[in-house]
């Protein structure tokens, strides 16, 4: 049985208890308190299955979709653990993280794309005017990179685009993107 159906079977088995237990003593009550630790309680075995959850005074905690980029990532090979990461070079997006998680993250976006672009031109690929999905598709033609590779890139840029483009990223996904962002540059560095 997967943990993703032991979970459910968790979840119902225990709404079925809290149930049963209201009907057996219809007065007792349960108060926030009692409500705000039990979802506390249930939330570390829900992980599996949420992709984001929005909680009472604007947090919001990203899932599933963070995990899976940096697990493919690492799978890809694009996140080689690197021993200087103190002596690494600090972007300037990185600097307006604090007053403006999109604006850094279009920062971070900008930088991929000129890495992605310094590879074309050192491999003698035309690529002035491509955008980074043609890019992504042009070096993974020429086996410049791995489908894998550019498969985690896509993804980050498609996090990176919907922050170009307005939508409200959360500081927490902001943080995780622009480290993950800070390790494929490395690792694109290295090309």
């Amino acid at each position: 049985m997967s943990s993703v159906r032991k979970t459910q079977f968790f979840i119902t088995i225990s709404a079925i208890v809290i149930a049963i237990v209201h009907l057996v003593w219809p007065d007792l009550s349960i108060d926030g308190i009692t409500l705000a630790l039990f979802v506390v309680a249930v939330l570390p075995w829900l992980a599996p299955l949420l992709k984001s959850l929005e909680l009472p005074g604007g947090w919001k905690i990203e899932f599933q979709e963070l995990q899976k980029m940096k697990k493919d990532a690492a799978e890809a090979g694009l996140l080689e653990s690197s021993a200087q990461k103190e002596d690494r070079e600090i972007y300037s997006f990185e600097q307006v993280l604090d007053q403006d998680p999109n604006l850094a993250l279009a920062g971070l976006r900008i930088e991929i794309e000129k890495r992605l672009r310094e590879i074309a031109i050192a491999n003698s690929i035309q690529a002035e005017r491509s955008s980074v999905y043609k890019l992504l598709k042009i070096l993974t033609k020429e086996q410049i990179l791995s489908p894998q590779e550019s498969s985690v890139l896509a993804e980050i840029n498609s996090i990176l685009d919907s922050a170009v483009h307005g939508a409200k990223i959360d500081r927490n996904t902001a943080d995780g993107v622009i480290e993950l962002g800070i390790d494929l540059l490395e690792s694109l560095a290295q090309r």
